[in-house]
């Protein structure tokens, strides 16, 4: 008797009418629980969704390209026909006085025991249906070595592509149907496509910047002091490395304590102000931007903060960031020092009010009432919506961070 239930989307957060890039089960695949499902795309981060019971698919209720949302229906899994193909397992395993029973043939889409090495060939390489099961960071590594992934055969469950099957040693590179890809020529132009992130970031930004009227605010902060604690922290305990970002979050999160409606979002003829101190930072990734996002940054502590950043931070390189770990900011940090720069303008992302934008320190000699002193000087540069921030508001803010930054005490008041 079947047993049939509808897999949803589950929470992603306040994101909707995320694109379905790549189905990642057929009808009749076997699923446990957590194995990936299907794999979302949006503009922050790539998701995939697991399974949340185990059983066989019976009907696929999306496509790729197709959008959807919390609640959106992806999949009916049959729970009675994985119980009963386990059953059956078992019993061959048993056997029975007399003629053992037969022992069933393994479903097509089971590991092999032992794998058989990857090869360009596309006959035993690419699906029935021309899919290519791999996540975005063997996506990524592939567009890096000129790796069609039409020409990989997967080890991985399911025949799912994993970054060992990207080996130089293992897999030329190739073209769909198996011959060595031509070198590029030398000169001329290079047409290079955006990643899905991007994609849908240029929209997003190219929408925001002419409904939002923004303004930067540009400060310096004394951070000689800050930098000497942040060295003491990380020579006094080696179970995580504290970083410049898990600072300023801590200190951002004081300052807005001191000024909500830099917190707020605009609605309508109101401001409202959101308590939730949750703040995203920028991580560069192969991908694109991706901005994680702390939560209640007010309410933890420095070796805290730090190792969340160092989790999130590599969760966004791999792309395996939650829904949850990309959603609900109030206020974004964005911070270009370990590149370098002087100072930029970081764009506003609606429905966020303000952007924190930072880039290298630099020594430099501040007078000190007496004589010129070398000082690690931190250059600030905060932008913000000017139908809810004015200027004076927004001087005050930038003077308040940087008194923070220059004695961390301040975040104990």
């Amino acid at each position: 008797m079947e047993t049939l239930n509808e897999v949803l989307v589950p929470d992603i957060g306040d994101f909707t009418d995320v694109p379905v890039t790549e189905l990642l089960v057929a009808v009749g695949d076997r699923v446990e629980p957590e194995d990936p499902l299907v794999v979302l795309e949006s503009d922050k981060a790539t998701m995939e969704v697991p399974a949340p019971f185990g059983g066989v698919v019976a009907e696929l209720r999306v496509a790729v390209g197709d959008t959807v949302s919390e609640g959106t229906p992806l999949l009916l899994l049959d729970a009675a026909d994985a119980a009963d193909a386990g059953d059956a397992g078992a019993a061959a395993a048993a056997g029975a006085a007399g003629t053992p029973a037969a022992e069933p043939a393994p479903p097509v889409v089971a590991a092999a025991a032992e794998p058989a090495p990857p090869v360009v060939a596309a006959a035993a390489a690419v699906p029935a249906d021309g899919t290519v099961h791999a996540g975005p960071a063997v996506r990524q590594l592939a567009r890096e070595r000129g790796i069609d992934l039409h020409g990989v055969q997967g080890s991985g469950r399911k025949g799912r592509i994993v970054k060992s099957d990207l080996d130089d040693d293992k897999t030329p590179t190739a073209t769909p149907n198996g011959e060595p890809t031509a070198p590029s020529a030398a000169g001329g132009d290079e047409r290079i496509p955006l990643t899905r992130i991007q994609q849908l970031s240029a929209g997003h930004l190219a929408a925001a910047w002419p409904q939002v009227p923004q303004v930067t605010q540009h400060e310096d902060a004394d951070i000689t002091d800050l930098e000497a604690f942040r060295r003491q922290l990380n020579a006094e305990q080696s179970a995580v490395k504290v970083t410049m970002v898990a600072l300023l979050l801590k200190a951002t999160a004081t300052t807005l304590r001191a000024f909500p409606r830099f917190a707020g979002r605009l609605d309508g003829d109101a401001v409202v102000v959101r308590h939730d101190l949750h703040l995203g930072f920028a991580a560069d990734t192969p991908q694109g931007l991706v901005v994680p996002v702390v939560r209640n940054v007010d309410r933890k502590g420095i070796l805290m903060l730090a190792t969340e950043v160092a989790e999130l931070s590599e969760k966004a390189r791999s792309g395996s960031l939650a829904p949850k770990e990309i959603s609900g900011a109030v206020f974004t940090i964005s911070s270009l020092g370990g590149i370098g720069g002087t100072g930029f303008t970081p764009i506003v992302n609606p429905p966020q009010a303000a952007i924190l934008g930072v880039v290298r320190s630099r020594t430099q000699p501040v007078w000190d009432g007496t004589t010129f002193v070398p000082r690690l000087v931190l250059p600030l540069s905060l932008t913000y919506d000017h139908r809810v921030i004015d200027g004076a508001d927004g001087a005050r803010f930038c003077v308040h961070l940087a008194g923070v930054l220059g004695d961390l005490r301040r975040a104990l008041l």
